[in-house]
């Protein structure tokens, strides 16, 4: 379990919005939907969880400090920066970090300043995840985002200031965004010049509000078509912007500008996930918490774990993990680790392009553009 091979990261989940955005089906509330929890009791129950992570990982004999650590949401900067301080202390005290531990923190625009960014960087923060997604307005509207895409550039050059890197979040095909639209997007991201780019295809999830707006006619559905051109001009132009892909939806201007947390996912490591909802992967089991604030706090209160529920993959599901992560980045994956019939399949997936030839003949399954752009029909292919 202490494999060097295998870091150890944390996940905190804020479960907190001041509004539910309409393309949204994480476990997050907002103020009306959290029924007897309080956002000043996070610390506190967040840190009983990890109390109890500690004694858990104590008891197998896991000493591995804290490589990365990454809140997300919901909105993370709901939160006073003092509670985001108040947790890192805990998981600091209780795990230790390595010498040069990522950590970062999910940052809303309408939530943020310079005199908060000083304050993340004060209590560790090294990096802010900021949510952009587009810079049109009525794009914006559309996801229900309430902040003023101006003030986005002068955020960035705050968070720089403090000492704290910056990476942006975009959203495309949203219903009634053109091509011209996602050019205005494109072209503020490339004024920025960042170092981290994170470029997300909407996804319309059963049970939304965008979904039920879209069921009803009263917007229309997303292109899939006008999706994938969407994403090929963007890979053009972060290109130029001088960031390369290393996963399918991200983009980075060197290694060292990765995000490793993120990278620890799609590496299959372990980590631990904090707070109402979250979900853990710590060597062959998984877990995932109770999801609603008020019964998770009840349940760490007790002194008991908030887990609702647990599997532990068959080695089939392990291995469609590792071809199903490892073909979303540009790394690859070795072929020599394919069933006999799932590698008679890589010649066809060479000759309509969706495997790099080159890669392949030095032992990588690694995806083309046309492949990142298909990449379940490559998984299917390679997994069947």
């Amino acid at each position: 379990m202490n494999s060097p091979l295998r870091t150890l990261s944390a996940y905190i989940h804020v479960p907190y919005c001041s509004v539910r955005c309409g393309y949204c089906d994480f476990n997050t509330y907002t103020g009306s939907e959290l029924r007897g929890a309080k956002r000043s009791d996070f610390v506190q129950h967040v840190g009983l969880e990890i109390a109890h992570a500690r004694r858990e990982l104590s008891a197998t004999s896991d000493d591995r400090t804290l490589d990365t650590v990454f809140f997300g949401g919901g909105t993370p900067t709901i939160l006073p920066a003092s509670d985001i301080a108040a947790v890192l202390d805990l998981l600091r005290d209780s795990f230790g970090f390595s010498a040069d531990a990522e950590i970062t923190v999910e940052a809303n625009p309408d939530t943020v300043d310079r005199e908060y960014f000083d304050a993340l960087r004060a209590s560790g923060v090294t990096r802010v995840s900021l949510g952009m997604q587009s810079s049109v307005p009525h794009v914006l509207r559309t996801l229900d985002r309430t902040h003023d895409p101006v003030r986005i550039p002068g955020l960035v050059e705050q968070a720089r200031a403090s000492g704290v890197a910056v990476s942006v979040d975009v959203i495309y095909g949203t219903p009634g965004e053109s091509i011209d639209d996602w050019q205005r997007t494109l072209d503020a991201l490339g004024d920025l010049q960042l170092d981290h780019v994170s470029a997300y295809a909407l996804i319309v999830e059963d049970g939304t509000a965008l979904a039920r707006k879209i069921k009803r006619g009263e917007i229309a559905a997303p292109d899939p078509d006008l999706h994938a051109e969407m994403y090929e001009l963007a890979d053009e132009r972060f290109e130029l912007m001088g960031l390369s892909w290393y996963e399918v939806s991200n983009w980075s201007r060197s290694i060292e500008t990765q995000s490793r947390h993120n990278l620890a996912y799609w590496r299959n490591h372990d980590w631990w996930g904090f707070g109402a909802g979250a979900h853990s992967h710590i060597g062959d089991r998984r877990w995932w918490n109770i999801k609603h604030p008020a019964a998770y706090g009840q349940a760490v209160s007790r002194g008991v774990s908030p887990q609702l529920g647990e599997e532990v993959p068959t080695e089939a599901q392990r291995s469609l993990e590792h071809t199903m992560l490892g073909l979303r980045i540009r790394e690859g994956i070795p072929l020599s680790m394919l069933t006999p019939r799932a590698r008679l399949k890589v010649a066809e997936l060479i000759s309509t392009g969706l495997l790099d030839g080159i890669a392949a003949i030095e032992g990588t399954g690694r995806l083309t553009l046309r492949g990142r752009l298909l990449a379940d029909t490559v998984i299917r292919a390679l997994t069947d």
